[in-house]
């Protein structure tokens, strides 16, 4: 996925741009156009015809928010739901000047769900995919810096996109762009460090923080927006921490009698819980590193999304296991322990399933991705291959191997 959005090899750019400066890659360097991904008739049939529901969709005009009933409606009778997108108030609020944002497009169409999770595996971060339409001559919001990455993908029509420098650098998610008004008002005097027209099939890398805005020219453009949530070096600190709270010394109580306004006496007793951190932090950084990443791996799950479960297609595999090739859900997590009557747990997100000792080299086999059929499965006979395959294509942690790549 990320050769499709950069015009450097992903080397050079993990070195020079990520997380550091915008590059700006025209289409001809890039293998393709985004026309498998969205086109206009695509936008039209999302706004038209799919159902989308609010939060999916938002319109924006001059810098701020539109009320939702300004785009939203019933549904009509045999759907009680009343926050699907009315595609003519659409239409009147696209002729008046309004941006339309088509958000979360990675969970609703089916050309992004698979992008999405491509680009996760190519970038090793969450990934999200909006959508933005905004009609000639208008721009959907002022100038502000993001909190997460950004791949731009020019669809069609043409934008200008003006890119400034950070006012404050590698924001975190709490430290919003209206913190810094009034430093984005003066930096947007000076010259910019990018000011380029997009069009079809060019592309746009913009890291967190770097100032922007982008106004459409003579024709409606249509862009997505990938966007990316860097996890930091701050994020393995606060798993770190979470791990210290085990420690007894930590949470015993500061001394009796501390005067919590002076400045000396708060400053003696910061110093001094440093001091304890930093030495227990040097005896026990092994394990203290082991028990994070443990943390941190449960986060990454729960920020991202493996392949959708086709129900139907496991039902049927599942009523044959012997039919055709299976394959592990991409993207799925799960760890392999043996417990102490030597059977094998498989750890999910949301459960623990327990085999015979006999299945765990069948179970890491089918985990390390590889396409399988029972009847070759290490360790296992045909029968006993079919019954393991049965039970996870139940359990939904395999797929046919079609549906899963």
């Amino acid at each position: 996925m990320l050769s499709r959005c950069i015009s450097v090899d992903q080397s050079v750019f993990a070195a020079e741009y990520w997380g550091c400066k915008p590059l700006l890659s025209p289409a001809g360097a890039l293998p393709r156009d985004f026309g498998d991904l969205l086109s206009p008739d695509m936008v039209d049939e999302l706004i038209a015809e799919r159902g989308v529901r609010a939060p999916f969709i938002r319109l924006a005009k001059e810098g701020r928010l539109l009320a939702k009933d300004s785009y939203l409606g019933p549904a009509g009778f045999g759907a009680e739901v009343t926050d699907q997108v009315d595609s003519a108030k659409v239409l009147e609020q696209l002729a008046s000047g309004a941006t339309v944002v088509l958000q979360g497009l990675h969970r609703l169409w089916p050309p992004l769900i698979d992008f999405t999770r491509d680009a996760v595996d190519d970038i090793g971060h969450p990934v999200q995919v909006n959508a933005y339409i905004t009609p000639p001559g208008n721009r959907g919001f002022d100038f502000h810096y993001d909190v997460h990455d950004v791949f731009v993908l020019q669809v069609s029509g043409t934008k200008r996109w003006m890119i400034h420098e950070p006012v404050h650098p590698h924001p975190l998610p709490s430290q919003p762009w209206t913190d810094h008004r009034e430093a984005i008002t003066e930096r947007v005097r000076d010259a910019p460090a990018i000011d380029a027209e997009l069009s079809d099939g060019d592309a746009l890398y913009v890291p967190r923080g770097w100032v922007h805005a982008a106004q459409a020219l003579d024709t409606t453009s249509i862009h997505l927006t990938v966007g990316v949530a860097a996890t930091t070096p701050l994020d393995v600190a606060r798993a770190v921490l979470e791990e210290l709270s085990a420690v007894e010394q930590l949470r015993a109580p500061l001394p009796l009698g501390m005067n919590p306004l002076d400045h000396d006496d708060v400053a003696a007793t910061a110093a001094k819980v440093i001091s304890q951190l930093s030495t227990h932090l040097r005896d026990n950084a092994e394990t203290l590193a082991a028990l994070a990443t443990e943390r941190l791996i449960s986060q990454h799950v729960s920020r991202t999304r493996p392949d959708a479960v086709r129900p139907l297609a496991a039902l049927r595999a599942a009523a044959d296991p012997t039919a055709g090739p299976v394959r592990w859900r991409r993207g799925l997590h799960a760890t392999l322990t043996q417990d102490s009557d030597n059977r094998v747990a498989l750890h999910l997100p949301t459960k623990t399933i327990r085999f015979p000792a006999l299945c765990l080299a069948a179970l890491t086999h089918l985990a390390a991705g590889h396409d399988s059929d029972p009847a070759a499965l290490p360790g296992l006979d045909a029968a006993d291959g079919a019954v393991v395959v049965r039970r996870l294509l139940r359990e939904g942690v395999l797929a046919p191997s079609s549906a899963a790549s």
